[in-house]
């Protein structure tokens, strides 16, 4: 099913008069991002960042079902460590510190649960939910003066970031209630990108610091995925009938 048609059906059940019309939970929650990124084949390392999330979601307390909205403020990317570079003005190789590559993300996402009872005051529940991004800024300007130094494009630059992405988030985790009104929640969930975070077309005719001679830098392609781990606070707004 297009993208465009499953994010419609989402938006319009979520934001339907008939879903918060009934009592629903809403709430902050926050935790660790583990970003990672694939440039051209090659996997970098990991980064550890960190998000922060404010949801709604339906709270039909006769219901396994719910569907919820979430908007929220992530770092993704990903790091180059332990790695040796040369120096083309003395010819040594040297390790310089970890080099973090961030792209800082405000992000939508529209989704469903199931959930399952476990005790009294606990249910455990797995998610679907379809994200829309959008990157507000980067870190790459800190490289600019490494470009130079390695005489091309080593490094990514702002200019080629793509500003609007797309993915999923699946997870699961965990709601306990403290009392009628209030709760937590405790939520681990993977986050890949389907479309592309940066893509930097093939460079012709750029001149190799090491050798002197031209050469072709070839496209690079950056995409996406996180692992969270999340916990929050969950509040329920219950609306009671009264004939």
């Amino acid at each position: 099913m297009n993208i465009k048609i499953l994010l419609f059906f989402l938006v319009s059940s979520i934001l339907s008069t008939g879903t918060f019309a009934q009592s629903t939970a809403f709430g902050l929650k926050g935790g660790l991002t583990m970003g990672i990124q694939n440039w051209n084949g090659f996997d970098q390392d990991p980064l550890i960042k960190y998000h922060g999330i404010a949801f709604v979601e339906s709270a039909d307390e006769t219901a396994q079902f719910s569907v919820f909205a979430q908007a929220g403020y992530h770092l993704k990317g990903s790091a180059i460590r332990n790695r040796n570079f040369l120096n083309p003005t003395t010819g040594n190789f040297f390790r310089p510190p970890a080099q973090q590559f961030i792209f800082k993300n405000a992000s939508l996402t529209l989704g469903g649960k199931r959930k399952y009872d476990i005790s009294n005051t606990a249910k455990a529940y797995y998610l679907f939910g379809l994200r829309g991004d959008y990157t507000i800024g980067t870190n790459l300007d800190e490289y600019e003066d490494l470009n130079e130094l390695n005489g091309g494009l080593f490094y990514p630059i702002d200019f080629y970031v793509r500003k609007w992405n797309y993915g999923v988030t699946l997870g699961g985790g965990l709601e306990v209630a403290f009392g009628e009104l209030v709760g937590a929640v405790l939520e681990f969930t993977v986050n890949p990108d389907f479309s592309l975070q940066y893509r930097q077309p093939s460079i012709a005719n750029v001149r190799d610091p090491y050798t002197g001679q031209n050469r072709t830098i070839s496209e690079r392609t950056i995409r996406n995925i996180t692992f969270e781990v999340t916990a929050g606070f969950r509040f329920l707004r219950k609306v009671e009938y009264i004939d």
